[in-house]
């Protein structure tokens, strides 16, 4: 796993800014401390999709969700997908939150970027497993976004078994622990056309894109 240091800085606000020495210094300092402290774990699985109206079923789990009915529309089948680098970085906030909160929200924003890197590469592999069999990815989506609510973590958990595979748990809120986790629908389609290669939707100049994800 790698932390994407210009994402990194992007989370943290900054656009186009010249970084001060001592910022670059912690910059370099947090990204080389996380990257070694960090375990990434996944596991992902593939299922069967159909999608009628705003209703989506995925092998044996039922999804009502505009947003994700859209994203999904043609797909044969799809991914579900559970990722996270483990704990370091929750640790990490923890302790420079009492010494250095400057570094604390520049762990909170490597974190972000790190997870993000770790998903990418993650989703790379799955569009070249799929690209050999005749398939093209959708662009990633999770709960949270749009309408797909997040109380459907539960069910992604279940099926994934998340907690046994790669020790990541929810929270009563359905909060991924560690934080530095995702959950996510890759869908497959044989349009190719419809294919996005795309790592997110804030670096695309296509805002009327259908599949466009908001905040991302």
């Amino acid at each position: 796993m790698r932390v994407d240091r210009k994402e990194t800085l992007r989370y943290l606000g900054y656009r186009g800014q010249e970084l001060d020495a001592k910022t670059s210094q912690m910059l370099e300092e947090v990204a080389t401390e996380l990257e070694a402290a960090s375990s990434p774990k996944s596991i992902y699985r593939e299922y069967d999709c159909e999608v009628s109206g705003t209703q989506i079923k995925l092998g044996g789990l039922l999804i009502n969700s505009r947003n994700l009915a859209v994203n999904l529309k043609g797909c044969e089948r799809a991914v579900l997908l559970a990722a996270t680098i483990g704990r370091a970085a929750d640790l990490m906030i923890r302790k420079y939150s009492i010494s250095n909160m400057a570094k604390a929200a520049m762990v909170q924003a490597a974190g972000a970027a790190g997870i993000e890197s770790y998903v990418d590469q993650i989703e790379d592999s799955i569009r070249q497993e799929a690209n050999n069999r005749g398939y093209y990815l959708r662009p990633r989506f999770s709960p949270g976004y749009g309408d797909f609510a997040l109380d459907y973590q539960r069910d992604i958990f279940q099926i994934l078994e998340c907690e046994k595979r790669i020790g990541l748990t929810l929270t009563e809120g359905n909060l991924m622990m560690p934080s530095k986790s995702v959950t996510a629908v890759i869908g497959l389609t044989t349009e190719e056309w419809k294919s996005c290669q795309m790592k997110k939707c804030s670096l695309c100049a296509k805002t009327d894109c259908e599949f466009r994800q908001e905040g991302e």
